[in-house]
């Protein structure tokens, strides 16, 4: 939970007539010389191969450790909007949740995700880790991405900026497995005794977004919404060239995306359903990049446009 969230004020085909060709006359067939082939391109290789580069460039989790999840409920805060834009923004990422197999929390819940909607983006995101740096960068090992991330999130010109926060945890018991600073070290009990397997996994624990209104005014609800759902669920890298890929990350730069997109549903469906006790940041991946390619699924319809 954040400790510091109290002090937000929170081909149609055309049919023609034509005249028949006329008949031609037989012709003896002319002897053909053999034809060289070109060189057959097999598509599933190289729909792998985009689908490695989309999860690669995308992700972005914290340290050397495999991509974490939320694997308990998660409860969305929005503050600073009009409430009727709050609570779009809180359904539908809630029911995009719930798509993955998460319960989303119920009203007056305790925000694992806040979302700061703010006439001045940076100035607010600089203001937030002023005041509470720590709860940005905790000190554990694999909880947080670098000082040099921080402070591209405080000083970036982005409309949208995230920041998450996971921590690796005991699979069986759920305990941190990873020690804050001034603590005591967690104590692990090994229950598996593999070089592919590991009792660790990678939780998300918390994620602040700041919303630069200036900049997002050419976004209808669903846009945002949508954006803001795929933030909130993954740790997407900020930084991540997306534009040779189909997904609602490019709203800003192609304003025809109408939200999330089929790649983006897959994307965090395959996350989502994903063996989170494999060792090796890499394993993790690949497995995503497995699960994308072998079950496809059609990205959800977003409610209509308020």
């Amino acid at each position: 939970m954040f400790d510091w969230m109290t002090a937000a004020a929170v081909s149609l085909t055309l049919m023609q007539s034509q005249t028949p060709p006329a008949p031609q006359p037989a012709q003896t067939p002319a002897a053909q010389s053999p034809t060289a082939l070109e060189d057959v391109v097999v598509e599933g290789r190289r729909l792998r191969a985009v689908v490695q580069n989309f999860v690669g460039e995308i992700s972005a989790p914290a340290g050397n450790r495999g991509p974490a999840r939320w694997n308990g409920p998660v409860c969305i805060g929005v503050v600073n909007l009009r409430t009727d834009v709050a609570q779009y923004i809180v359904d539908r990422t809630s029911d995009v949740a719930r798509g993955l197999g998460l319960n989303a929390g119920e009203p007056g819940c305790s925000p694992n995700v806040l979302i700061v909607a703010a006439a001045d983006g940076r100035g607010t995101a600089n203001a937030i880790v002023d005041a509470r740096r720590r709860a940005f960068q905790p000190g554990g090992s694999g909880m947080a991405r670098s000082a040099a991330a921080l402070d591209r999130f405080r000083t970036s010109d982005a409309p949208i900026r995230w920041w998450h926060v996971s921590v690796p945890v005991d699979s069986d018991t759920g305990e941190w497995a990873t020690r804050l600073p001034g603590e005591p070290a967690p104590v692990i009990n090994v229950s598996r005794a593999s070089r592919l397997r590991t009792d660790i996994r990678d939780d998300l624990l918390k994620a602040i977004i700041v919303v630069d209104m200036d900049q997002v005014t050419g976004l209808n609800f669903t846009q945002l919404a949508d954006y803001l759902a795929l933030v909130s669920l993954s740790q997407v890298d900020p930084e991540a060239d997306v534009g040779a890929f189909d997904t609602v990350l490019n709203v800003f730069t192609d304003p025809a995306t109408p939200g999330l997109t089929s790649w983006d549903m897959d994307y965090l469906h395959a996350l989502y359903s994903a063996e989170q006790n494999t060792i090796g940041a890499n394993a993790r991946g690949a497995e995503i990049v497995d699960l994308m390619l072998n079950g496809p699924r059609t990205a959800e319809p977003a409610p209509d446009q308020r």
